[in-house]
């Protein structure tokens, strides 16, 4: 497998932005109170105790920003256009097949499998957007 130079502000650039994606995305006023219906969640909890959680997603993060930068440089992904065919077939192959034995055999319902795989998608076609761009 070829070697690829890895841009680590961009990979941390791109976990960022993943961070501030998810907090808009699932924020009360876009989809947060749907989210929460969807996903049988009954109240909004304080955020006491949150800390652990979100160190735990930016970790996430930084790990898909990391292996998408990988692609990035096998793909030798250069252009606005490239990151954004990049990340939608990353999410098509990798995000939205494998999530969705979660919905199809969980009984979840399909409103939150949009949802959430849209989020999923925002996410990588920014992100490879931003990896390729910033090589």
């Amino acid at each position: 497998m070829p070697q690829v130079q890895i841009n680590f502000l961009a990979v941390v650039a791109a976990a960022v932005a993943n961070m501030i994606i998810a907090s808009i995305w699932y924020s009360p006023g876009v989809f947060g109170k749907r989210w929460m219906t969807l996903a049988g969640i009954r109240q909004e909890g304080d955020m006491k105790g949150a800390g652990p959680a979100y160190a735990a997603a930016f970790v996430v993060a930084l790990i898909l920003a990391y292996v998408l930068a990988h692609f990035v440089g096998y793909t030798q992904a250069h252009t606005l256009g490239d990151g954004l065919q990049l990340g939608f077939w990353v999410w098509l192959g990798f995000v939205a097949t494998t999530s969705a034995g979660d919905y199809i055999f969980g009984g979840r319902p399909r409103p939150l499998y949009v949802l959430n795989n849209g989020y999923q998608l925002v996410t990588l076609l920014i992100n490879g957007v931003l990896l390729a761009l910033w090589r």
